[in-house]
């Protein structure tokens, strides 16, 4: 099982990104567990400088919020079904 992680403080891009990908996930049947970080210490260790950020099984995947279109994109090149 896939493991993806939200990290924001709690803006309206952050909060959309989690929608966003926990949609996915429900929409395309991956085997995937969706989690949203917003502790600021926990954030930094990832050494992340911008959120929101995603973390795919503890690797930073992406940083800023390109659209739904373009996170699903992506996200199908390394979350299995």
């Amino acid at each position: 099982m896939t493991n993806i992680k939200v990290l924001g403080t709690g803006c309206v891009s952050c909060k959309r990104l989690l929608a966003d990908v926990k949609a996915m996930v429900a929409k395309n049947n991956w085997q995937a567990q969706v989690e949203y970080v917003t502790d600021l210490p926990s954030i930094m260790a990832y050494g992340v400088m911008e959120t929101p950020a995603l973390v795919v099984d503890e690797k930073v995947f992406m940083t800023g919020y390109p659209g739904a279109a373009k996170v699903e994109l992506a996200l199908r090149q390394v979350v299995t079904a």
